[in-house]
């Protein structure tokens, strides 16, 4: 049981959660799962998962208003990954439960490190302002929402830090709106992997119901600020450097486990 301190520490990770979510559309877990397991002192990695998923899929819906209200949100392109996607977060949270939990960190860092440096690639790519999903491209953003999906199951994470970079390569539409449209993603994502692990007993409500609730309140500030730093790539590099400095962290501190 966690007691009061751990969930005051809970509640400021979900304010940190919450906020980088309204940035950047991602980060949500790659940050949810190392806080609980680092400094809410959640034991287990698969609780950790499981809860992290649940909190940032509500975190994310918060953040997703926020975005329409700014119009920064493509719906169809974001129902269009999300219902791909579902299908891979099923498959990929029933494999992610029968694998070793700090392994499943260790990799989980690997991937975020591979990702940060193709966002650094692209940071200068300004995008198409009017990009749209259509039959033309349907295929594409399909195949990588069912790619996504998967990894987000896997890694147990809203996936938002794959979405992004998904919907700008498949679509050409700018970073700004590949966030606030990879929320739609991340919501359906982190929904379908926290009942997948509340069936096997894998999710603190408690500790959910105290992240969501810092969360909600970083998450507006973060959306203000992404509008703000949308302009010039200075939003990518945002993005790609707070994966590396998490992967870091992750890397250091599952590594000696695995190895």
């Amino acid at each position: 049981m966690i007691d009061t301190l751990h969930l005051a520490l809970g509640g400021l990770s979900g304010v940190l959660v919450g906020f980088t979510l309204g940035l950047v559309g991602g980060g949500g877990s790659i940050l949810a799962v190392p806080l609980m397991v680092y400094l809410v002192g959640v034991r287990s990695p698969h609780v950790a998962i499981g809860t992290s998923a649940l909190a940032v899929a509500v975190n994310a819906a918060s953040g997703l208003l926020s975005h329409a209200r700014e119009h920064t949100v493509k719906w169809r392109c974001g129902a269009m990954y999300a219902s791909a996607g579902i299908v891979g977060a099923l498959a990929g949270s029933t494999l992610g439960k029968n694998f070793d939990g700090q392994k499943l960190l260790f990799l989980f860092a690997l991937v975020m490190i591979a990702v940060g440096v193709l966002m650094l690639r692209g940071r200068n790519n300004p995008g198409i302002p009017g990009a749209q999903c259509n039959r033309t491209n349907a295929p594409r953003v399909l195949g990588y929402g069912l790619g996504t999906g998967v990894f987000s199951g896997f890694f147990g994470i809203g996936g938002g830090f794959l979405i992004v970079p998904g919907l700008v390569a498949s679509t050409s539409m700018p970073v700004i709106n590949a966030v606030g449209t990879s929320l739609v993603a991340v919501t359906a994502f982190g929904l379908t992997t926290a009942f997948n692990y509340a069936l096997s007993g894998l999710v603190d409500w408690v500790l959910a119901a105290v992240f969501i609730a810092g969360g909600v309140a970083g998450g507006y500030g973060g959306t203000m600020l992404a509008k703000r730093l949308s302009g010039q790539g200075q939003l990518t590099t945002v993005f790609a450097a707070l994966i590396f400095v998490v992967a870091a962290y992750m890397l250091w501190q599952s590594g000696s486990a695995v190895l």
